[in-house]
């Protein structure tokens, strides 16, 4: 009750959120500080802006961290539920958007969870986090 009071009180001031977009309200009763609530694109093919909109949805919530101070942030997998993202494209873009923030803005956040619904897709993700690691030390970019 106490997020949705929350999130009435942002729509009344601000309307809609924008896909790509994120508004942050307390966490209630759950075991954080806050809950960003990012708006991921519905997928339809990929050549409608998806991943930068997807992109955008991890940077935003990035940045609204860093604003308050923040040492920890945890996102799902943003759109790859009933958005249908393809999970391997997603898991591109956030390992990706969130190692490249992390870079430009040094000493902001000192953990960034990517948080997994199953073992596949915590394999998937675990394949491009190893890609870019690769990447960045020098090695192929697979």
């Amino acid at each position: 009750p106490e997020l949705m009071a929350e999130l009435d009180v942002i729509r009344s001031q601000i309307g809609r959120c924008d896909t790509g977009k994120a508004v942050v309200t307390g966490a209630g009763k759950l075991p954080a500080k806050y809950v960003f609530h990012a708006v991921g694109p519905v997928y339809r093919d990929g050549k409608h802006r998806e991943p930068e909109l997807l992109a955008s949805c991890y940077r935003t919530c990035l940045d609204l961290a860093a604003e308050r101070d923040l040492k920890s942030i945890s996102f799902p997998s943003i759109s790859t539920g009933v958005y249908a993202y393809p999970l391997d494209d997603a898991a591109e873009i956030a390992v990706k958007t969130v190692a490249a923030w992390l870079v430009d803005h040094r000493g902001s956040l000192r953990t960034v969870k990517l948080v997994q619904f199953s073992d596949f897709d915590h394999e998937v993700y675990r394949k491009h986090a190893s890609a870019l690691r690769g990447h960045m030390a020098g090695g192929s970019s697979a």
